[in-house]
């Protein structure tokens, strides 16, 4: 691929990602968007087949740097999973702030009809969700964590975390509630119920 295709590409998945942001997945079409970067329709099917494998290559592209946050912390924490999961956590509301396009597009987007998301990109995307369930496995390692199944628990914390960044990025939070405020207590919250215990000094939440 030559500098000038990859840069094409690249302005074209840019100028779609913002779209899609913007409109959404149904308003969204190969001439609308040619229109917004200046080419021909004719053009954009060169780098992609269908709207179907642009969006999945958004979504692609989103996983793999939200895991390049990740594994970042991951690596950071190797030795610390309380530590971990805590920065694991705030990391990915981070990125959702950071990133709020490419947050749409991963996550808050839901067309009707879509084709498969390919087994490929699949398995990329699930990584995130593996360094979740890493740090839990090595807390319950540690004695720090009661967790029975770390798939579940990770994907219920991911989801508590989902839903922090959604009202964070549709600025719905209570305009006399601090952010940093409503970060730290959403974090707490997603991990308090995976102590073995509650006592008053909760490691969780004094780190």
């Amino acid at each position: 691929m030559t500098d000038e295709s990859t840069n094409l590409r690249r302005v074209i998945l840019d100028a779609a990602r913002h779209l899609l942001a913007q409109d959404g997945y149904k308003h969204l079409s190969m001439r609308k968007l040619a229109s917004a970067i200046g080419y021909s329709a004719t053009t954009i099917y060169l780098h992609f087949d269908s709207k179907d494998a642009l969006f999945h290559a958004l979504i692609d592209e989103g996983m793999s740097r939200l895991y390049k946050a990740l594994h970042e912390v991951h690596l950071e924490h190797a030795d610390d999973p309380i530590m971990r999961l805590r920065m694991l956590c705030r990391r990915y509301i981070q990125f959702g702030l950071d990133e709020p396009e490419y947050y749409e597009v991963m996550f808050m987007l839901h067309p009707e009809h879509m084709e498969r998301y390919p087994a490929a990109k699949y398995r990329r995307a699930r990584r995130n969700l593996d360094l979740f369930a890493q740090a839990l496995e090595d807390g319950v390692a540690q004695g720090q964590l009661s967790v029975t199944d770390s798939r579940v628990a990770a994907s219920s914390t991911w989801a508590s975390l989902h839903g922090a960044v959604s009202l964070l990025i549709a600025q719905r939070l209570d305009v006399r509630i601090a952010q940093e405020e409503f970060i730290q207590a959403s974090i707490d919250q997603a991990l308090y119920g995976l102590l073995p215990v509650k006592p008053k000094n909760n490691p969780l939440t004094t780190i």
